[in-house]
């Protein structure tokens, strides 16, 4: 019986290898300093390390703690908001043809295209006049600017390659609309819908001058606290906020890439059978 990695060339392993240097190689210096006490020039490694910068992110009296949370409450809440939004969007410009359809396409696209800080200059008073500036309600519907496209792209692609034909004939045999959506239509677009779900999250998690202009300040967010202590010359607390930055974004994809390899393999197996 092969194994999934036996039917892989050389060159295949060599691409690999050097896709997971890219990606690990830059985070070995963050972890360094994360744990340094002193680290200069010419110097290779450290020259003593402390965990003083980690006792400081778990203390109570710093704010990282609180931020981490905000900052996954705001993504987690834009990631709902921008599922909510774009899967019917999604829907309709995979499914339909319609007059200005292309029209809709380019607006959707555009926020991808104008610089975030424009977008945000003009929203801020409009947010003010709201009374939702320096607010996390505020921040997060800002949020939905750069990451209900990436959401809606996504669904449209999924549901141009769906066959709607399944839930017609899951409605002739008595399901309500509901039913037909939650055993037809959600197990055939769900790993699209990860895949979208993942791009929203990590998209608002990342977001820096949007929280800063709307959030004021008051809102503080990982994104916030990593580049204050970058800007102080703190090495050492900028490199342990950055790995406790980047976990969430690990670990969602590796959850995702769980899923969707097993899923892969489930299918491939009944395609055997």
């Amino acid at each position: 019986m092969k194994t999934r990695f036996q039917g892989l060339s050389g060159l295949s392993w060599l691409s690999l290898a050097l896709l997971i240097s890219w990606l690990i190689l830059p985070l070995i210096p963050l972890a360094l300093w994360s744990v340094s006490r002193s680290w200069f020039f010419p110097d290779i490694l450290p020259s003593s390390y402390s965990l003083r910068a980690w006792s400081y992110v778990f203390s109570t009296t710093s704010e990282v703690l609180p931020a981490l949370g905000q900052t996954a409450l705001i993504a987690l809440g834009a990631t709902c908001i921008s599922v909510i939004i774009g899967v019917p969007a999604g829907r309709a410009l995979g499914l339909y043809q319609f007059r200005g359809k292309a029209v809709i396409e380019i607006l959707i696209l555009a926020p991808m295209i104008v610089p975030g800080i424009a977008v945000a200059l003009g929203l801020h008073v409009v947010f003010l006049k709201l009374g939702l500036a320096g607010s996390a309600i505020g921040v997060m519907i800002v949020h939905l600017i750069p990451t209900l496209p990436y959401m809606v792209l996504v669904m449209s692609g999924v549901f141009s390659n769906y066959n709607p034909a399944a839930e017609a004939q899951a409605r002739s045999l008595g399901a309500s609309p509901l039913q037909a959506f939650y055993y037809v239509t959600l197990p055939a677009i769900l790993p699209g819908l990860m895949i979208g779900s993942l791009f929203t999250f990590l998209v608002s998690w990342s977001q820096y001058i949007l929280t800063l202009l709307i959030g004021g300040g008051r809102v503080v967010t990982l994104p916030l606290l990593l580049f204050n202590f970058a800007s102080a010359g703190r090495n050492d607390i900028t490199g342990a906020i950055s790995m406790i930055y980047i976990l969430p974004g690990v670990l969602l994809l590796l959850v995702a890439a769980r899923y969707l390899t097993g899923r892969n393999g489930n299918l491939e197996g009944m395609h055997r059978i």
